[in-house]
C-alpha cells in the first residue's frame, strides 16, 4: 500500500471521492522542561509525535456534505491511513479541528458548497 487519496478511511467511509488534498503532519510535543539553555543547546523531553491529517474537501453536494458532517461533528473518529514510519496502514483515534462551510447559494439538491479544510488530530502519540 502507498499514500494516495484512497488510503484514508474515516469511520468506515473512504475519503478518496470527497477530497482534493491530504496534508500529513507529525507534530512533536515537548515537555515543559524543554527549550534552549544559556549555551544555546536545545534540551528537554520529547513526549511524543502526534500525527495530524488535514483534508481539503472538494465542493460537495447536499447529500455528500451531510455524510461528511456526521463524521466531523462526532467527538472522536477512527482514521485509517498509511504511516510511512511504520510502513503500513494504521488506525488512530482523532478529534477534529473547527471547520467552516461556505455556501454562496442556498443549498438545494443541485447546488454545492465551497471546498473546505478540516484537521484530524491524533489523541495519542504515534
Amino acid at each position: 500500500m502507498f499514500i494516495n487519496k484512497n488510503s484514508i478511511v474515516i469511520d468506515g467511509v473512504n475519503m478518496g471521492s470527497y477530497i482534493v488534498e491530504a496534508k500529513y503532519s507529525y507534530n512533536k510535543l515537548w515537555s515543559s522542561d524543554s527549550g534552549r539553555n544559556l549555551a544555546g543547546t536545545q534540551c528537554g523531553t520529547l513526549i511524543g509525535i502526534f500525527p495530524k491529517i488535514t483534508l481539503s474537501f472538494r465542493k460537495l453536494n447536499k447529500a455528500e456534505l451531510e455524510t461528511i458532517v456526521r463524521i466531523l461533528d462526532k467527538a472522536r473518529q477512527s482514521v485509517t491511513y498509511y504511516d510511512p514510519n511504520k510502513r503500513s496502514n494504521v488506525t488512530m483515534t482523532t478529534y477534529t479541528g473547527d471547520y467552516e462551510v461556505v455556501n454562496k447559494n442556498i443549498i438545494t439538491s443541485n447546488s454545492k458548497n465551497q471546498g473546505f479544510e478540516v484537521s484530524f488530530i491524533s489523541v495519542r502519540r504515534r
